[in-house]
């Protein structure tokens, strides 16, 4: 989704683990902007406004202008780094957008309704793909797509073909993924707990998105 917000960076020149350790003392953190059919170009920026979008409804589909050193170009933020155990972010990556240009994007699946098999049966109502990946015009981009749920019954699912899209958006995801289901509740406490089996432990967090391989000495 397009908003009219406008994001201030600069143009760098020098790389390295030192100069995204002086960065990080000015509060700034290291970053690139590529595509459109130009020369990558490193740049430095605030991570307050990289945060503040990263955290907004439309999240990184947030397509917004990027002024470097007076050039001010629509883009959408692509890949971030997160430092793994102070969760500072540390490396952003944007990509240039022509807003005349279909491009693939991943959309958030939000559930709608109350699922019959919950209120009536006593089941569970479980999301198994939370984002569907489409393609679209950026003017097009949905903070997200809604799915009704309110007609499913215990053993009924959505589909990614179930869900309706938007204007001239067509689904990339594979028709037949499964996006939300009702299950037995007791099935999913069997499954999360087999008699006799001792609990698992719980799952590492994920603090750390990928960065792009030629800025990882920088990290």
């Amino acid at each position: 989704m397009r908003k009219d917000l406008t994001v201030r960076a600069q143009a760098r020149s020098a790389r390295g683990k030192n100069e995204a350790r002086r960065l990080r003392a000015q509060g700034l953190i290291p970053g690139v902007v590529y595509g459109g059919g130009r020369p990558p170009v490193a740049v430095s920026v605030s991570p307050r406004d990289v945060i503040k979008i990263l955290h907004s409804e439309s999240g990184h589909n947030t397509i917004f202008q990027l002024a470097i050193d007076g050039d001010v170009t629509p883009v959408m933020i692509v890949d971030w780094q997160f430092h793994p155990v102070k969760d500072a972010l540390l490396h952003v990556d944007f990509k240039r957008i022509d807003l005349a240009q279909r491009i693939r994007v991943s959309v958030p699946v939000h559930p709608v309704g109350d699922a019959k098999g919950v209120k009536q049966q006593g089941g569970l109502l479980e999301i198994v793909t939370r984002e569907l990946e489409v393609e679209c015009l950026p003017e097009e981009i949905p903070d997200s797509l809604p799915v009704d749920v309110t007609e499913l019954m215990i053993g009924q699912s959505k589909r990614a073909s179930d869900v309706p899209l938007p204007g001239s958006m067509v689904l990339l995801s594979p028709p037949d993924t499964v996006v939300v289901h009702v299950i037995a509740l007791r099935h999913h406490e069997a499954a999360r707990a087999p008699e006799g089996a001792a609990p698992a432990a719980p799952a590492e967090p994920e603090v750390i998105k990928k960065g792009k391989k030629e800025e990882a000495e920088e990290t």
